[in-house]
């Protein structure tokens, strides 16, 4: 995915930035959402929760 277009996505439950370009992670609320096909899945019941160490 473009650099651009990935800086115009934002994580859907807080709002924070996406950063990675496997599964994208929010750099807010650790929560990564997977890419299937080059698209991002930005659902958050399809995300995984990483809680804050």
């Amino acid at each position: 995915m473009p650099g651009w277009a990935r800086d115009l996505l934002r994580c859907p439950a807080c709002h924070g930035e996406l950063a990675g370009s496997g599964p994208l992670t929010c750099t807010v609320c650790r929560r990564s959402y997977p890419v299937r096909d080059g698209i991002p899945v930005l659902l958050v019941d399809e995300a995984t929760e990483h809680g804050s160490a």
